[in-house]
């Protein structure tokens, strides 16, 4: 892939990692090496932003659960778990992922903390309100037009109260700053590929209007955080009858 991309438009080629029927020790390293760049970019950053902007939404409660989707190993909730430790909160969080490389990976990271649990599944076929928060770390970018609407419905679906959403900035210096760094920490085959990618298959603030135009969500809220990401966070909206799902407004 080269390092000149027009990133005008948001890239429509799959990722190595949308392939499922691919995998093995190969996908496991991948998950290794993609730690070290989600250190290097900062990428706990937005989450750990989203999840206390609903939780103070919510009142601050003394307990909370979030669900994160398409969750690789789930190194991005350790800045949550540290977050809730400095705020008293009994935080317990579900890491969700459709591979079962991503699922071990998460397994053996968290091993010794309980308040992480690792389940396979599609977000999809989550029940409603399954937790009170669900959260996508650089997922929703491997989802364009029909599909991206969806898959963000189901994640609100799943939630009850809100999505926080992170993922990155379409731009030439995030895009070069990767194609860069994945060639100086990796020769893995899906790092190298899926890395630029994944930035031109990001966002701007236009894509993320034209998402809250689409998902009808007044209350949908997105902010520019460094290292080139993207900050998303969508409150459930009014229930019918006018009352409200639980977070104040003010």
């Amino acid at each position: 892939m080269s390092i000149f991309r027009n990133l005008s438009s948001r890239a429509k080629e799959d990722e190595l990692m949308d392939d499922f029927s691919m995998g093995g020790a190969e996908l496991s390293e991948a998950l290794v090496h993609l730690r070290r760049l989600n250190k290097i970019f900062a990428a706990p950053g937005p989450t750990r932003y989203g999840v206390e902007k609903l939780w103070r939404m919510m009142g601050s409660p003394a307990s909370l659960s979030v669900l994160d989707v398409g969750a690789g190993s789930g190194d991005v909730n350790r800045k949550l778990l540290e977050w809730a430790d400095s705020r008293g909160v009994e935080l317990h969080i579900i890491l969700v992922d459709l591979t079962e490389e991503a699922c071990q990976e998460a397994a053996a990271l968290f091993k010794d903390e309980p308040r992480i649990q690792v389940q396979r599944a599609d977000v999809r076929d989550l029940p409603d309100a399954s937790a009170d928060i669900v959260t996508g770390s650089q997922f929703v970018h491997h989802f364009d037009g029909d599909e991206l609407v969806d898959i963000v419905s189901h994640m609100l679906r799943a939630s009850r109260y809100g999505v926080v959403i992170n993922d990155i900035h379409r731009h030439q210096v995030s895009y070069t700053a990767v194609w860069l760094t994945t060639r100086l920490i990796s020769r893995n085959r899906y790092i190298r590929h899926d890395g630029p990618l994944s930035v031109a298959k990001g966002f701007t603030a236009r894509d993320w209007k034209e998402l809250k135009r689409r998902l009808n969500h007044e209350t949908m809220t997105f902010s520019w955080k460094p290292l080139f990401r993207y900050a998303v966070v969508i409150p459930h909206p009014l229930k019918p009858g006018g009352k409200e799902s639980g977070i104040g407004y003010a």
